[in-house]
């Protein structure tokens, strides 16, 4: 579904966040990127939807991520944030959950379907008419991730989902994702959620890949761990 290749990238103040990554997802994977501050995880991740454009190649079920095929992209690749108040901007759950739809032009009763199943799939039914500022952060990112699944993703991205969270609010989320059918990149720092929730792991340090392979053996491994900051 994902392949890259030799992508790198570097931000305007010169500061390099990516080199060479080299990188393929196949479809329902369920994959962790870890890495400490600053490895590039976050960086990575938004070179899937094309917010981010660097040097190389980023290819989605066959279509080069560039502005000619930008727009089918994001209807596949469904971003969440870690900050949920990115994703929510509008006076009620339903018109956030609603907006992507309906800049897809779709038909009215085709809108309000897909926003009572995306709302029913993260269990925040009879919240369509609340005011999302006045919901609690596990609330928010809830209904952050409904607003994707209304657009009837095939892949989510996750940057770092359970950042900010409280115990009870954290193992609710994690029982969510387990229920998520699409292919899943999870961009954290939570090894335990690696863990849970993946089968595949991805170490990076200093904007490259430097581990990848099955989560349970890499888990494993204390030295790649401490060597990567991650422990």
């Amino acid at each position: 579904m994902i392949k890259i290749q030799q992508l790198s990238f570097s931000y305007p103040d010169g500061k390099n966040a990516l080199t060479d990554i080299n990188l393929s997802v196949y479809p329902g994977e369920k994959i962790g990127i870890v890495g400490a501050n600053g490895a590039g995880k976050s960086t990575l991740l938004m070179h899937i939807n094309g917010i981010f454009t660097g040097e190389g190649s980023v290819i989605i079920d066959g279509m080069e991520c560039d502005r000619k095929h930008l727009e089918k992209i994001r209807a596949r690749v469904g971003v969440v944030f870690q900050n949920p108040d990115d994703q929510l901007f509008s006076i009620t759950v339903y018109d956030d959950v609603a907006y992507g739809p309906r800049y897809q032009g779709l038909p009215k009763e085709e809108i309000h379907s897909r926003v009572e199943k995306a709302l029913a799939a993260v269990q925040m039914e009879g919240y369509a008419d609340r005011n999302p500022y006045h919901l609690s952060g596990g609330e928010k990112k809830r209904i952050a991730i409904a607003t994707v699944l209304s657009m009837n993703p095939d892949i989510l991205v996750f940057d770092e989902p359970t950042a900010g969270l409280d115990p009870r609010a954290r193992r609710e989320l994690l029982e969510l994702l387990g229920r998520l059918p699409q292919t899943l990149l999870i961009a954290t720092h939570d090894l335990e959620l690696v863990d849970q929730l993946t089968t595949r792991m991805i170490v990076m340090n200093a904007g490259k890949i430097v581990a990848d392979g099955p989560g349970k053996e890499l888990l494993q491994d204390q030295q790649l761990l401490f060597n990567n900051g991650l422990i």
